[in-house]
């Protein structure tokens, strides 16, 4: 029969020593919490890292689509409920896109200063930002082919947040979009169609610079 070593007394850490390390595990852990969990997953950030390293953006699509979700499920029931007027409703969204669609192609490409396309599979989202100044404005006009898409268009920057417009099934919009603050202004779509769809956006204005979130 073996009898097991004793450890050395000498060879254990102190107490002193386990306090101290239990108390860096616990700010380290509170420091990446505050510096990379919140901006990356819900978009808060307390201390500008986030932002300057880009997580704060990450967060910020992150919680746009779960929000996008929640209403998303929420108005999925409210139509399962309601047994008329969805004949008049499809009237009108096909009326709606043709419309748009008709005063979409009448503007040549020449028109604008940038045109940008992303195409989107079933239930995937995508953002495009303009970078402008407070009270810059910029004419857009996108569309969603013969697809639909829910839309929302915002802004960001120096911790101030605004949403300009939302829409669902959307076929297209088009309109002058006035910077409410410094920062980035632009577009949250997300695909509701059951097939692949192509945004194409057009923009024209006092902005500085795109950013694209896909």
């Amino acid at each position: 029969m073996y009898n097991s070593e004793i450890p050395n007394l000498e060879k254990l850490p102190s107490k002193g020593r386990l306090i101290r390390s239990t108390i860096i595990a616990i700010l380290s852990a509170v420091f990446i919490l505050v510096t990379i969990v919140l901006p990356s997953e819900y978009g808060i950030d307390l201390t500008g890292v986030g932002r300057a390293i880009g997580l704060a953006e990450m967060g910020e699509i992150k919680t746009q689509l779960a929000k996008e979700a929640e209403e998303d499920q929420l108005r999925e029931q409210q139509q399962k409920s309601q047994t008329s007027g969805s004949l008049s409703d499809s009237m009108g969204r096909f009326v709606a896109g043709l419309f748009i669609s008709t005063a979409f192609s009448q503007s040549t490409s020449s028109d604008w200063k940038d045109e940008i396309k992303v195409t989107l599979t079933p239930g995937k989202g995508a953002e495009i930002k303009l970078i402008m100044k407070k009270g810059a404005k910029a004419n857009f006009s996108w569309t969603s082919g013969d697809g639909r898409a829910n839309f929302d268009l915002h802004g960001s920057g120096n911790g101030q947040n605004i949403s300009y417009k939302k829409g669902r099934g959307v076929k297209g919009a088009q309109g002058v979009l006035e910077a409410a603050f410094d920062g980035q202004h632009g577009w949250f779509w997300r695909n509701r169609d059951k097939q692949p769809i192509t945004i194409i956006l057009r923009v024209k204005g006092a902005y500085t610079g795109i950013k694209k979130y896909l």
